[in-house]
């Protein structure tokens, strides 16, 4: 009787196993369906992603003379005219040093579903440079070390056509195509830097050949300051963005490009007491063209213009007075150039740098003048720059000591805001360190 309860217990489990087994069973027509549906889940889940990006970055830096700079001689411009005291003796020619780790950087890059047919992507940058210097008049330190805003774009890509909006670059300096040098001046004063509000499309032609167009607003750096105005007013008074038109070329070796823009800028809307319509109106050109191969990386950039305070670069705009009293405004006119020229090598590459800038003033007198470069009745002729360089590189560790001068030439203010006579060379040596970890 119990061997025949448990022989049927058997037969009876087999069959049911049989049965789910057959029912489990999917046709090839099923199959393919669960796959398309896990691959469908897969994208979905892939709609949305980012990664964060930065590193820790740490300077210490060694100047022979004083200089214009910016947060505590991180960022140095160009050193300062001869200011001699009762007994003859410079008091510029005095040397200083600093550590800092203010350029430390985070980011995060993400993108999400598609818009409108489009790949959408964004970014939101930042570091720890502050936005405001020191504050001589006490013991606070303005906002050095505080999170500023570096990028905070979005952008849609169609293929051919790509519109991006926010925060970024100038459209003046060009992400392919600027200096490798381990300060973080990132060659300014020869090349324009900073980031600005915007709406840039960008239309390709070929898939090499591009087309750009860029509506954009001053903010973190902008013009110099007329008589009544204050900070960025000049850009908040106008009613017109700066309009920038670039054609570049990009393939696997090669970035090329050319570009212009124009600026329209409303220092003060009361001048002497009475409305203000006055306009400083300028223009700029450049070009720029970088070559790269498995061993060596070669980049050239040219720019000249009026009123490129903005790009913080030497320059500005000189102030007349009207018949009825108010202000009007003519630009200054600037042109520099730079080459940098460095190794590929994944482990150890040196790289030189040589930048050169000249002041060419107004085409007639004035009576003010708001620009970088001036100091009382002295004015900034010209400044140039050599640097050389290594960096040694180990996975996402890099060490960079460089060599750095950086001469100007000095001159009493001419008429036309150019250098005049009682012309003086002085020149500032720096010797620094940069060693970064990134992530």
């Amino acid at each position: 009787m119990k061997k025949s309860v448990v022989l049927l217990g058997i037969m009876f489990s087999a069959a049911c196993t049989q049965q789910l087994f057959a029912q489990e069973t999917p046709t090839n027509e099923e199959l393919l369906k669960r796959i398309e549906k896990l691959e469908q889940e897969k994208a979905k889940s892939k709609e949305w992603d980012a990664s964060i990006y930065g590193w820790v970055r740490t300077e210490y830096n060694f100047d022979s003379r004083q200089s214009a700079y910016a947060r505590e001689y991180n960022l140095n411009l160009y050193p300062l005219d001869e200011k001699l005291d009762t007994n003859g003796k410079d008091i510029n020619a005095a040397g200083g040093s600093n550590f800092l780790a203010i350029t430390t950087r985070v980011g995060i890059n993400f993108r999400g579903p598609d818009v409108w047919g489009a790949k959408a992507t964004g970014k939101i940058e930042a570091d720890f440079f502050g936005n405001t210097e020191l504050n001589k008049s006490s013991a606070g330190s303005g906002s050095m070390g505080l999170l500023r805003l570096r990028h905070a774009t979005a952008t849609l890509d169609w293929g051919k056509t790509a519109v991006t909006f926010g925060q970024t670059w100038y459209p003046a300096f060009i992400p392919e195509v600027f200096p490798g040098v381990a300060n973080f001046n990132t060659g300014i004063m020869f090349n324009p830097f900073g980031w600005a509000g915007q709406v840039r499309v960008q239309q390709k032609l070929t898939p090499e050949l591009s087309i750009i167009a860029v509506a954009y607003k001053d903010r973190e750096f902008q013009t110099a300051n007329a008589t009544g105005a204050s900070v960025n007013s000049a850009t908040f008074n106008s009613a017109m963005p700066t309009l920038h038109g670039q054609l570049q070329y990009k393939n696997k070796n090669v970035v090329a490009g050319i570009a212009a823009e124009f600026q329209s800028l409303k220092p003060v809307i009361e001048s002497n007491g009475l409305v203000s319509d006055e306009k400083v109106n300028s223009s700029n050109f450049l070009a720029y063209f970088s070559y790269t191969n498995d061993k060596i990386i070669t980049k050239i950039y040219g720019i000249t213009g009026g009123n490129l305070h903005h790009l913080v670069m030497v320059g500005g705009f000189a102030g007349y007075t009207q018949p009825n009293g108010t202000e009007s405004y003519k630009p200054t006119k600037t042109s520099a150039f730079w080459v940098d020229i460095a190794s590929k090598n994944a482990k150890v590459a040196p790289g030189v740098f040589f930048g050169y800038s000249k002041n060419s003033g107004v085409d007639e007198g004035f009576k003010n003048l708001y620009m970088r470069g001036v100091a009382g009745s002295r004015i900034l002729d010209q400044v140039w720059r050599a640097s050389a360089r290594v960096e040694f590189k180990q996975n996402k560790f890099n060490i960079a000591p460089e060599l750095e001068y950086t001469a100007a030439k000095w001159g009493d203010l001419n008429p036309d805001a150019t250098a005049g006579s009682n012309g003086k060379n002085v020149g500032n040596f720096r010797g620094m360190v940069r060693v970064m970890y990134s992530f």
